[in-house]
C-alpha cells in the first residue's frame, strides 16, 4: 500500500496589492493550492482589500503593523521600494519568513541589517529575482557553459524603450529609477558570470524629461571584473529604435537575440588550419582572408505567463518547511546592491 505524503501548506500574507503584489505574487500563489494559501493581505486601498477578500477569503489590513499581528508563516513584501528593508526587518523580528520584492534594499548597509535580522530570528529571507527562472537566461547560460563560444569576452544586455513615466518609481526618495527597477533583474543575471566581489565600475545616469520625477531614466553601466568578461548594461527610456537585448561575444563565436528567439554561431578551431603568424606584408596588398566553417543554432522560446513566479515559489516551499537554504539567498543579491552603490558613486548620483 502506497503511503500518501502530504506537504504543509504555507500560510502566506502579502503586503502591497499593486503591480507586483497582485499581478505577480498573488496570481502565482493561487496556482499552487497544494503548497500555499493566502490568508492575509495589507494595502491602504479599500478597493484592493475588498477584491482580495472576495478572491481569497483572507484577512485584510490597512497598515503594515496590523498585518504583523496576523498569524501566518510567510510574508511577501511588495510595498514601495524604499520600505523593503525596514518592513522586512520588522517581519523577521515578528517571527515571519520573508520574501522581498526587488530591489532588495536601497544600499548595502540595509542589506546587511536585513541578513543579520534573518540570522537572529532564524527565519528565511529571500528575494524575488524571478528572472533567474526565465528560459532565455537559462538557454544563454547553457550555451556559454557548453564552451561552444569559447572564452567569453563581453556580455551586453540592452533594455531599450521610448516612453514616459510619472509614477512613484520616478522619484529618488522612493529608490526609483531605471537602474534599480529594470536593472535589478538584468544585473542579477550578469553577476552570475564573474566572481570578483569588488569589480571596477563605470556608470552614467541621466534624469531626462521623459520622467516626471528626479530619478534616472537612462543608465549605462560598464563592469570590468578581474576574472571574467566585460559587462555592458544599457537601460533607457530614450531609444525609439530598440536593439536586441542580448549580445554575447566569445573567442569562437557569438550569441544574439531576445526573449523569444536566440541564435548563436561558432566555429571549431580544431577543424580549421592552424593560425600561424606571418609578419611579412601580404602579397596581394590586402587584409588576411579565410572562410571559417561556422555552425549555427537557435532556440525559439515561449515562457507561459507567470510561470517564473510559480517555479520560484515551488523551489522555495521545501526551504520553508524543511529549513534548507532558500534557492535565492540574500547574500547572492547583496552583490547586486553593492554594484548599485558603486554605480551611484561613479555617477555622482
Amino acid at each position: 500500500m502506497t503511503q500518501h505524503v502530504t506537504t504543509p501548506i504555507i500560510r502566506t500574507a502579502i503586503a502591497g496589492l499593486g503591480r507586483s503584489g497582485w499581478n505577480m505574487h498573488a496570481n502565482a500563489l493561487k496556482q499552487l493550492p497544494e503548497h500555499y494559501r493566502i490568508t492575509a493581505v495589507m494595502d491602504p486601498s479599500e478597493t484592493r482589500r475588498n477584491e482580495a477578500k472576495q478572491t481569497f477569503n483572507c484577512n485584510t489590513y490597512d497598515t503594515f503593523d496590523a498585518l504583523l499581528k496576523d498569524d501566518h508563516d510567510l510574508l511577501v513584501i511588495a510595498t514601495p521600494s524604499q520600505l523593503h528593508a525596514e518592513q522586512s526587518i520588522k517581519a523577521l523580528q515578528a517571527g515571519k519568513h520573508v520574501i522581498t520584492e526587488k530591489p532588495l534594499a536601497s544600499n548595502v548597509h540595509d542589506v546587511d541589517a536585513m541578513i543579520n535580522a534573518a540570522k537572529q530570528a532564524q527565519k528565511i529571507l529571500t528575494v524575488n529575482q524571478n528572472y533567474r527562472y526565465h528560459s532565455y537566461y537559462q538557454t544563454i547560460d547553457s550555451v556559454i557553459a557548453s564552451g561552444k563560444l569559447g572564452q567569453i569576452i563581453q556580455i551586453r544586455v540592452s533594455i531599450h524603450q521610448f516612453s514616459r513615466r510619472w509614477d512613484w518609481q520616478t522619484l529618488r526618495k522612493n529608490n526609483g529609477g531605471i537602474l534599480t527597477n529594470h536593472g535589478a533583474h538584468a544585473l542579477d543575471w550578469l553577476l552570475q558570470h564573474f566572481n570578483d566581489p569588488d569589480p571596477e565600475v563605470f556608470c552614467h545616469l541621466v534624469n531626462t524629461p521623459l520622467y516626471a520625477g528626479d530619478a534616472d531614466s537612462h543608465a549605462k553601466v560598464i563592469i570590468r571584473p578581474n576574472d571574467g568578461p566585460l559587462i555592458d548594461l544599457e537601460l533607457t527610456h530614450s531609444n525609439a529604435y530598440p536593439q536586441d537585448p542580448f549580445l554575447i561575444m566569445g573567442t569562437q563565436g557569438s550569441l544574439s537575440g531576445n526573449k523569444t528567439h536566440l541564435k548563436w554561431k561558432y566555429y571549431t578551431p580544431q577543424n580549421e588550419p592552424p593560425l600561424t603568424l606571418n609578419p611579412n606584408p601580404p602579397d596581394d596588398r590586402t587584409y588576411n582572408k579565410e572562410t571559417l566553417h561556422f555552425t549555427e543554432e537557435n532556440a525559439n522560446l515561449n515562457d507561459p505567463p507567470n510561470q517564473d513566479m510559480q517555479d520560484l515559489y515551488k523551489d522555495l516551499h521545501p526551504a520553508l518547511h524543511k529549513g534548507a537554504p532558500p534557492p535565492i539567498t540574500p547574500e547572492s543579491v547583496r552583490r547586486q546592491i553593492h554594484i548599485f552603490d558603486k554605480c551611484k558613486q561613479s555617477a555622482n548620483w
